[in-house]
């Protein structure tokens, strides 16, 4: 016969218990859970931060010395840079139109070419003005005659009046008739004159030197004077000309530079590399009110041509020069809320925090007015993981490591 299993009630206190002995229990189970979820979650946050210490950690000196860049205050002369977007444009521009109607015969350039002044680039169809030439000569001719004659006429009326043979009245009749056809020689040689003008406008010449661009009107077409599309445009790029826009304040300043003598302009590309350098010429009569800007212009010599019409590029103007000031990598000034500071190493290694007074910047470096001295040295990079009274080491530009002690 099969003996009956009892159960232990001891195994199962936990779950056989009345319910006002289980909620301790519970509550114990619950507050262990938060506990180890609040254990879990602070490693992950310290191994995503990685080496970063805490604020209080590093104020305390605890662990190793904090990795950073360092850089030497340093006297230097620096020159003071304008900057503007501007806009080549050809010195000058000429759109070649027609100046008489005509059929146009011969063209005498290429697309793109480098034409000099003089040169002949279109000729028109020159027959009809050549007939309006001849007849404008003969009529001159004619008229030439016909004063020749009076003259003579005239001469004989004298020799009659002096003589009493002849009448006053036929004297002053033809002394009036040379006088008539004296007026209308010239008025025939100024026909000669226009008719020859109207001749040579049939062959178009470059007003100026410069370059071609694509033409407008291919060869055989009708072309008529003072059509406002023209035949082709002519730039001139040797030298050339850049606008560009300059805030409101530097206009004295420039003023001031281009009294004294010419004021250098250097244009620089996408990468800012200079291609080319200049010198200003022009100063707006205005400023854009719109903008508070004022428009300059500068002149380029631009002998490899590297300057093209309606390019793009940066105009960095020099406007001063700061001699012997405190200088330091752009990269150690912070700003902070109340104003600009770097982190300043002693010659124990520590970093200690140090307001500045900055009085110019650019691109790279930093002018200080107020707050360093030169040999001072500074923090440049991981000013992030540092606080003053921070113990800190020198990183090597190559990566390797050494004391940041001088």
């Amino acid at each position: 016969m099969t003996r009956p299993t009892f159960l232990d009630t001891r195994d199962y206190e936990g779950l056989i218990a009345p319910p006002a002995r289980r909620i301790p229990r519970i509550l114990d189970a619950f507050a262990t859970f938060r506990l180890a979820t609040g254990f879990a979650c602070r490693a992950l946050i310290a191994l995503a931060l990685g080496s970063v210490p805490s604020t209080s950690a590093v104020a305390q000196g605890a662990g190793a010395a904090v990795p950073v860049s360092i850089a030497v205050a340093q006297r230097a002369n620096v020159p003071v840079f304008a900057i503007g977007l501007g806009t080549v444009r050809p010195f000058n521009s000429v759109t070649i139109t027609a100046r008489v109607d005509g059929e146009i015969k011969k063209l005498g350039f290429a697309e793109g070419q480098e034409v000099r002044e003089g040169d002949v680039l279109v000729e028109l169809d020159a027959a009809p003005l050549e007939a309006a030439l001849a007849q404008a000569q003969a009529g001159e001719m004619k008229d030439q005659a016909l004063l020749s004659n009076a003259k003579l006429d005239f001469e004989r009326a004298q020799r009659l009046s002096a003589t009493g043979s002849g009448t006053t009245q036929q004297l002053d009749t033809t002394k009036s008739l040379v006088a008539q056809l004296q007026a209308a020689l010239k008025a025939d040689q100024a026909a000669v004159a226009a008719a020859k003008t109207q001749l040579d406008y049939t062959r178009i010449k470059a007003p100026i030197s410069g370059r071609v661009g694509l033409r407008l009107v291919d060869l055989g077409n009708i072309v008529r004077a003072g059509a406002p599309s023209g035949i082709l445009t002519i730039n001139q790029l040797r030298p050339i000309s850049v606008e560009f826009d300059l805030r409101a304040d530097a206009m004295q300043t420039m003023r001031a530079g281009m009294a004294k003598g010419a004021v250098t302009a250097l244009a620089l590309d996408n990468n800012d590399r200079e291609i080319a350098r200049g010198k200003v010429v022009v100063v707006d009569n205005q400023i854009n009110v719109s903008t508070g800007t004022v428009r300059f212009k500068a002149e380029f010599a631009n002998e490899n041509e590297s300057l093209w019409p309606g390019q793009f590029v940066t105009v960095r103007v020099l406007l001063a020069e700061l001699s012997d000031v405190v200088t330091v990598p752009l990269t150690a000034v912070l700003r902070g809320p109340d104003g600009p500071y770097a982190f300043v190493v002693d010659g124990s290694s520590k970093a200690q925090k140090r307001p500045l007074k900055v009085g110019f910047s650019n691109k790279e470096l930093a002018v200080i007015d107020v707050g360093l001295r030169p040999g001072e040295r500074v923090i440049t990079e991981g000013q992030y993981r540092v606080v003053s009274g921070s113990l800190v080491r020198a990183i090597a530009p190559e990566g390797s490591e050494q004391d940041a002690r001088p």
